[in-house]
């Protein structure tokens, strides 16, 4: 029988990156909770986590990462039909794009977490690689733009989000005053969201350009429009966002009638119960209508 005290201490130090702070949440000290992941390695004749150079799970440590968030939606059904058992509220620990928190997440999913009572725990990674998240353990759920699930794991489409590049008009006018000239893309600066954000190379290559660019960093969806909007580069700006900006005039579109597709797609634990295939209908039902839907 599986000692789930050893199991929530190795999530705790997983999700909080670190003894110390596991040992906050947890109401531990950092010795004790060294003490349950000892006992756990102990157990099971190996190590769950790589200490060094940085803090991770090991492959044995992930599986008991990917079993500890099923048996918490498996509880959390329980207590929904057998209420006398706690009063605690539901965590669900989701990785998702910046975009989506940005724009449509908040509307779609948030009458639910007051009618379930859930507390949400948010990892936000790029919509290309949110998956290792979940397979690695770390998350119940991930939002993300890849169409194959792990295993043991449903995979739902919910709909698309497009993109288009914006910039300043006075920028476009500076840094493209000969529209299809391809040698500009190799002067002005874009604005990219991380070193894993391929949305500016899909864009260039829409346009025949597979070369170098200059380039700002901006892991910030806000941060990135405000980068935009003060003119120091053109972007990838998702619809949600750019269209007040375009109705304003702050923002211009680069390519007009060219826009980046990003299909969507929900993931999250087969075996997670009434729970979360409520919440799966949830966000397909608001996903219909916040999110371009289709191919």
């Amino acid at each position: 029988m599986l000692d789930y005290k050893l199991l929530e201490a190795l999530a705790t130090v997983i999700e909080t990156g670190g003894f110390e702070r596991a040992g906050l949440t947890l109401g531990l000290s950092q010795s004790a909770v060294s003490q349950r992941i000892k006992l756990l390695e102990a157990r099971l004749g190996q190590p769950v986590l790589v200490r060094h150079p940085s803090l991770k799970a090991t492959a044995a440590g992930q599986q008991l990462l990917n079993h500890v968030q099923q048996v918490q939606l498996l509880e959390r059904d329980l207590r929904h039909t057998l209420p006398a058992l706690t009063n605690n509220r539901t965590r669900l620990r989701i990785a998702l794009n910046a975009d989506s928190l940005a724009t449509w997440w908040a509307q779609a999913i948030g009458d639910f977490c007051q009618r379930e009572n859930l507390l949400l725990d948010l990892v936000i990674e790029d919509q290309d690689i949110g998956l290792r998240r979940m397979r690695e353990g770390d998350v119940a759920a991930c939002l993300c733009s890849s169409d194959q699930p792990v295993a043991g794991a449903r995979c739902t489409g919910l709909g698309r989000m497009q993109y288009r590049a914006l910039a300043r008009p006075d920028y476009i006018g500076r840094h493209f005053p000969d529209s299809g000239d391809l040698a500009a893309f190799r002067q002005a600066p874009a604005i990219v969201f991380g070193p894993h954000d391929q949305l500016q190379h899909r864009f260039l290559a829409s346009q025949g350009y597979h070369g170098q660019f200059p380039f700002h960093l901006c892991p910030s969806s806000e941060g990135f429009v405000r980068l935009a909007r003060a003119g120091i580069g053109y972007g990838m700006i998702p619809d949600h966002q750019g269209q007040e900006w375009l109705a304003s005039g702050d923002l211009a579109d680069l390519a007009p009638g060219v826009s980046v597709d990003v299909d969507l797609y929900w993931h999250y634990w087969r075996h997670g119960g009434d729970f979360m295939e409520r919440l799966t209908q949830t966000l397909v039902q608001q996903a219909s209508s916040l999110l371009a839907v289709g191919r």
